[in-house]
């Protein structure tokens, strides 16, 4: 099943919209592609790891990731909650019917808590002017985004 969920790279103080299609499919293996930095490759290790000590499962079949656009450099652990919830939509262990309106970033700890990300605002603020409905981001930065009127946050 494939399912389209967004995230935002920030250069600068400019942020520009990711989309992240996750595609699980019948085989085996986790397949990343779209220019992902280290910390976005190590993604899938804590991103099991957050699953399992949650009550989910990393499904044992072949999950091919693409990050667009794909000639973008993406870097560092913020697309770990983009990422996540990707999976979980695309495997059916939530239900995520609306998650292409909101704009969805975050670091996850092993036990699923989450870090805060670099950049909160400059996504908020991309994140309105492209008509996304609201923003999930770890409570840390919640303050910072929600400067940012008319998105929910």
């Amino acid at each position: 099943m494939l399912v389209k969920v967004f995230g935002s790279a920030v250069f600068g103080v400019e942020a520009t919209t990711i989309t992240v299609e996750v595609n699980i499919d019948k085989g085996i293996g986790y397949h990343l592609v779209g220019l992902p930095d280290n910390a976005i490759k190590e993604s899938s290790y804590r991103i099991a790891a957050a699953l399992k000590n949650n009550g989910y499962e990393f499904p044992g079949k072949k999950i091919t990731v693409n990050l667009a656009p794909a000639d973008l450099r993406k870097e560092g652990s913020a697309y770990d909650l983009t990422l996540a919830v990707g999976i979980l939509s695309a495997s059916n262990q939530i239900n995520a019917e609306e998650v292409d309106q909101y704009v969805i970033m975050g670091e996850l700890s092993l036990d699923g808590s989450l870090q805060p990300i670099k950049g909160a605002l400059s996504i908020a603020i991309k994140a309105k002017e492209e008509g996304f409905k609201g923003f999930f981001l770890p409570i840390q930065n919640v303050k910072e985004a929600a400067i940012v009127d008319g998105l929910a946050v």
